[in-house]
């Protein structure tokens, strides 16, 4: 692995959308094993960057190196929040593609 940050495609479950982020495993032996990062520590001290909304929920205990980041639907990139409306909307197109798949199989 590179010392560059990698951030995977974002993809969603009905509910929030996901990232991961593979971070240099030298940095991922200094992240805290017990806990959650805040968004100050994962912006400032690990850089990772990435638009509003995001909260690290999780490592990947078999790689630490990778760091798991989900938002709601709809937030909003700019300010992080979650706009009702555009979270009905994004809602409404995960189960339309849903339904797509299904239909294609």
């Amino acid at each position: 692995m590179s010392n560059a940050i990698e951030y995977s495609d974002k993809y969603s479950d009905g509910d929030y959308e996901y990232r991961h982020v593979f971070i240099p495993k030298e940095q991922a032996k200094r992240v805290p094993k017990d806990r959650t990062l805040t968004e100050a520590e994962w912006r400032h001290t690990y850089k990772v960057t990435m638009s509003r909304g995001w909260e690290h929920y999780g490592i990947h205990r078999p790689e630490p190196h990778v760091l798991l980041f989900r938002r709601p639907l709809g937030t909003d990139p700019t300010t992080g929040e979650v706009d009702p409306e555009l979270r009905e909307v994004e809602i409404q197109r995960y189960l339309a593609d849903m339904e797509e798949r299904m239909e294609a199989e």
